[in-house]
Formats: C-alpha cells, sequence, structure tokens
C-alpha cells in the first residue's frame, strides 16, 4: 500500500492525501501533542505537518516507512513552532481537553482540589521536557508518549541505537534533577 500511496501522492491524487491523513492523522496528532502540549495549536501544527508532507512528497525516498518520514516532519514542525511561539501554553494536560482555565477564578472554584493538583503537575512536567536539549526532548516524546521501540527512535532520529539509549538515560537523569527540586518543595 505505502508504494502506491506514494505514487500516487506525487501524482497530486487527492484521494491518496485524504488516505495519508486518514491512516496518520493520530499518530502526527500525538506526536506533535507530546511536544506542543496544547489541543489547538497541535491542531494547527498538524495541518503544517500534512502540508509539508504534501509538498515534500517528492523528495521521499523509500528507504524508510511513511511513518518514520511522517514521525520527522512532526517532530521538527513542533520543535519549530515551540522554538518560534514565545507565548507558550501550558494550562491544558494532556489529559483534560475540556478543563477550564486555572486563571478564571469562576472555574477556578469550581474544579476539585485533585485535578487542580494534577493540571499543576502536568504543568511542571510539560516545562520540565520543554527544557530538556532538542534531541533529549525528541526521544523522551517518541519513547514514552509513542512508545516507539528504541530502533525505531533512531531510525526517526537519523541515529544509532546506542545514541538513542544515550539520549534517554541523559533525559530521564534531567528530569530527575529537575524535578525532584520541585518534589522537595511540594510544587
Amino acid at each position: 500500500m505505502s508504494e502506491n500511496l506514494v505514487e500516487r501522492l506525487k501524482q497530486n491524487d487527492e484521494r491518496a492525501f485524504k488516505e495519508l491523513v486518514e491512516e496518520y492523522k493520530n499518530m502526527v496528532f500525538s506526536t506533535c501533542l507530546g511536544i506542543v502540549h496544547d489541543y489547538d495549536d497541535t491542531d494547527d501544527v498538524v495541518q503544517d505537518v500534512f502540508i509539508e508532507a504534501f509538498r515534500s512528497v517528492d523528495n521521499f525516498r523509500a528507504d524508510s516507512k511513511i511513518s518514520t518520514w511522517l514521525y520527522r516532519i512532526a517532530i521538527n514542525k513542533s520543535l519549530n513552532f515551540m522554538r518560534d511561539n514565545k507565548r507558550r501554553k501550558f494550562f491544558q494536560s494532556v489529559g483534560a481537553v475540556d478543563a477550564p482555565d486555572i486563571a478564571d477564578e469562576d472555574h477556578a472554584r469550581e474544579m476539585p482540589y485533585n485535578t487542580l493538583i494534577e493540571k499543576e503537575r502536568a504543568d511542571i512536567l510539560h516545562k520540565a521536557i520543554d527544557s530538556l536539549p532538542k534531541n533529549q526532548r525528541t526521544a523522551f516524546v517518541l519513547s514514552k508518549y509513542e512508545e516507539l521501540s528504541y530502533a525505531e527512535i533512531a531510525e526517526v532520529m537519523q541515529t544509532s541505537v546506542s545514541s538513542v539509549e544515550s539520549l534517554l538515560f541523559r533525559a530521564k537523569k534531567n528530569l530527575q534533577k529537575k524535578l525532584i527540586h520541585c518534589y522537595h518543595k511540594s510544587c
């Protein structure tokens, strides 16, 4: 299917593009959300990913899978968005799509205490992940959010499995250092 799909995409077949989006939209969304942390912004980035895929399909070499190619585009678009967008939003937790904004006092009073604490913890975790160096963050997101194997991460990142192991080890150590401070202060 993938070779046929790529050939049809290269011929500007609209149905092929719809198939690509339908087949990979959840994977791309999940990857982007792991980096961007905001549903609305992630929707925008996902659109950019598929536009970029459509525009650059002629450059796609069949030496990797379509999913690997889309992971690379999704990671690059997400990281570029985070770099370019200085007004990052951290108040939407991955698990709470429709949760009210904490800054809204009426909703904050109605929000259960435990939900508020969970949102604060998610915010702290997202900030810690975002502060990791680019390659560590990418490896961590692909491992923890996408649950890719080390070999799959190595393929997406165009590096070796041992490099991925090292990146994940350092990412976990850096996150421990960042989060232990918060733990001792009861953040």
